[in-house]
């Protein structure tokens, strides 16, 4: 994995999952028996980084890493109510010492949450009838809620990473930490459509906004960064031309993308960057930043995202991870659809600077999926030394 991510020659391409659900779900979300579990399978495999699973991260679900607290001086209220058109809507205020912010979400029936309103989560954009954030108004008590970890936080994650170290160690495995974000986080907080509009409308506001949580993301990004983990993973789903203005991008991310990588090549990490759609456009500012690995090439549901065209334009300079649709390919494809996806995934991609992986990720624990999953394992293992042409 290491040589891959040095783009150096590696006695055959790794193969490995950038998330795994189905399989997680079946090890009671334990990441140091999922490592064991893809072992068992022959596959490669990293450990990840605070290792809380979704069910302890209840404000911020879709966020992996360090928990997010608010100030203490922040009172939550949350309540349901029931419009006359019959519409459930959940609600909930944050109070600060320099304002109030409310939002609102419409109860649908696959709302995954209960009576529960998580601070941040995918789940809530779609369904927000009200935004957290709407204006530079809001700034002064949105630093209430975007405060560094605090001091047990801390060491209880360094305890933690002592033992991930040892494990990953024993185990010959990647220790990853993470995620960073950064425009992720800004469409959580805005809504997608909104904060479109807003870099169009109020460029300043998003550009304060965004400095703001670099500034959070970052104080977090250096207790990870201690643990000496091998990789640092940003996630930047929302970064991609589909929901993202190149030229808002070059000036307004792009230098805070290259500090982070910065910073995380001077404590000896390599930068991944989760983004699986709309990357031909932004390549350049990819390669611009400095990162290691660019994480999540989708061949079907990424827009943009000709495999060839695209390891054409990095050459040996960026490692590339992904390959295959998890979703389509994998999880609802035939075998001949799964057996081709991988070789023409190892063809365009492979063999140096490359990580085969389903994308994003293996959720539906079916017995078509987990005959998929031996077929696509069968044909990375035919193909993996001698990468085939098409």
């Amino acid at each position: 994995m290491l040589r891959a991510l040095n783009r150096e020659p590696c006695d055959y391409v790794p193969c490995c999952f950038m998330s795994f659900t189905a399989l997680r779900r079946r090890v009671d979300e334990d990441l140091y028996a999922l490592v064991d579990a893809e072992q068992a399978l022959g596959l490669d495999s990293m450990l990840f980084i605070p290792v809380a699973s979704r069910r302890q991260r209840p404000e911020h679900p879709d966020l992996r890493g360090l928990p997010i607290r608010f100030g203490p001086q922040v009172k939550c209220c949350t309540w349901n109510e029931k419009r006359p058109d019959g519409t459930q809507v959940l609600l909930r205020e944050f109070q600060t010492p320099d304002g109030t912010l409310s939002t609102s979400v419409q109860i649908t029936e696959d709302w995954p949450y209960g009576a529960q309103l998580p601070f941040v989560a995918d789940y809530c954009v779609p369904r927000a009838l009200t935004q957290l954030v709407r204006g530079p108004a809001d700034l002064p008590a949105l630093a209430h809620l975007l405060v560094p970890p605090t001091a047990e936080d801390i060491a209880v994650f360094r305890q933690e990473a002592e033992r991930a170290r040892s494990f990953a160690r024993n185990r010959g495995v990647l220790l990853v930490g993470g995620w960073g974000v950064a425009a992720d986080m800004l469409n959580w907080l805005c809504g997608m459509e909104q904060l479109l509009v807003l870099t169009h409308t109020n460029p300043d506001f998003v550009a304060d906004l965004f400095e703001m949580v670099y500034l959070w993301n970052k104080q977090r990004m250096e207790v990870v960064l201690s643990a000496g983990v091998d990789l640092y993973i940003r996630r930047a789903w929302y970064e991609g031309c589909d929901f993202i203005r190149r030229e808002f991008y070059r000036e307004v991310a792009l230098p805070r993308l290259k500090a982070e990588v910065e910073l995380a090549h001077e404590n000896g990490a390599k930068f991944g960057y989760i983004c699986s759609s709309g990357l031909q456009p932004m390549l350049d500012y990819h390669l611009a930043s400095g990162i290691d690995v660019l994480i999540g090439l989708d061949p079907v549901q990424g827009t943009s995202t000709d495999l060839q065209a695209l390891k054409a334009k990095v050459e040996d300079r960026m490692c590339l991870w992904g390959g295959v649709s998890g979703a389509i390919t994998v999880e609802m494809g035939t075998e001949e659809e799964v057996r081709s996806a991988v070789r023409q995934a190892l063809c365009a991609l492979g063999p140096n600077g490359f990580i085969l992986s389903p994308v994003d990720n293996i959720t539906l624990d079916t017995q078509k999926t987990w005959a998929n999953l031996e077929i696509f394992r069968d044909e990375w293992r035919a193909h993996r030394v001698t990468v085939p042409a098409i």
